[in-house]
């Protein structure tokens, strides 16, 4: 990309973010489930990705205007995602207590006190930076891995965004994994997205009824660490709410090599998200291919 352009991607980020923030609540909700269902109808390369992720979701005996019902709803909720997200800045902290719920919530309070730290593991659902806000005022500041972005000024002001969140970003790199061991061994969290291998060389597992790889680093960290790996998601609910679902502690205790434990627990780590993605599966943000047999297919 050149400078130029670069340059102007992230005038552009900042100017809308800033711009959304001024908008109230249910005025941006209804703007962006519009432009959510003007860009489904548009990009017909999208949703025919977002089509076949979702099928694999639904299972072959689901009704196919249901599947194409949930595809626009979709593309509505990443637009909300996308809203919100900027908005999240600017809301203070009654605000946030106001929308905010959550299931689970006494059993992570159990294990972080234990002083092992937790690994929270996510799908692309809902938006899962409300609920590392939530987190963060409740004494639970959460570290992640961020994607790197380009120019380097808008991936630092992603991060300082989310820094005001009360969430550290990382940059991937030689020494982020040292660096979230040394944040689960002072007893903290790292939450990490988990349904898509973005690198490439995850671990091998059944995800939805076909093989495809899924990043093998939140397991890796809880075996190296001790810290109990905990799945979860953030649901976007009506009127602008969150509610998040924290499921119970994976085994994640070591049996056997290293090698076949980062395998077990990755499978498991899969079989949870699925079960989390089944309850909202038209808010699972995947618009990329995530299965061998699609890529290559969208563009």
């Amino acid at each position: 990309m050149a400078a130029r352009d670069q340059q102007t991607r992230y005038l552009t980020y900042r100017g809308l973010a800033a711009a959304l923030q001024l908008i109230p609540r249910p005025v941006a909700a209804v703007a962006a489930s519009a432009a959510g269902f003007a860009i489904a109808r548009v990009s017909r390369a999208k949703r025919l990705l977002v089509h076949s992720n979702l099928r694999r979701v639904l299972g072959p005996e689901a009704d196919e205007a249901e599947v194409r019902r949930l595809v626009r709803k979709a593309f509505s909720s990443y637009a909300r995602y996308w809203v919100e997200a900027a908005q999240a800045v600017a809301l203070r902290s009654d605000q946030i207590e106001s929308i905010f719920s959550i299931e689970g919530f006494e059993r992570f309070r159990l294990e972080m006190a234990r002083g092992r730290g937790v690994v929270i593991v996510l799908p692309h659902v809902g938006s899962w930076e409300y609920g590392g806000r939530w987190l963060a005022q409740q004494g639970y500041p959460m570290t992640t891995v961020g994607e790197l972005l380009e120019p380097a000024e808008l991936f630092e002001w992603f991060t300082a965004q989310r820094a005001a969140l009360g969430l550290t970003v990382l940059p991937p790199g030689p020494d982020t994994t040292v660096r979230l061991l040394d944040t689960l061994r002072e007893g903290r969290v790292v939450g990490l997205l988990a349904d898509r291998d973005l690198v490439g060389n995850g671990i091998e597992v059944e995800f939805f009824g076909e093989k495809t790889t899924l990043p093998g680093g939140p397991a890796l960290l809880a075996l190296r660490s001790g810290a109990p790996i905990m799945t979860c998601a953030i649901y976007q609910r009506p009127r602008g709410r969150y509610h998040a679902v924290l499921r119970p502690p994976l085994d994640s205790a070591r049996t056997g090599r290293l090698r076949q434990d980062v395998q077990r627990l990755t499978e498991e780590i899969a079989l949870s998200l699925e079960g989390l993605i089944h309850q909202a599966p038209e808010q699972w943000h995947l618009f990329q291919p995530n299965w061998p047999s699609d890529r290559g297919l969208y563009r």
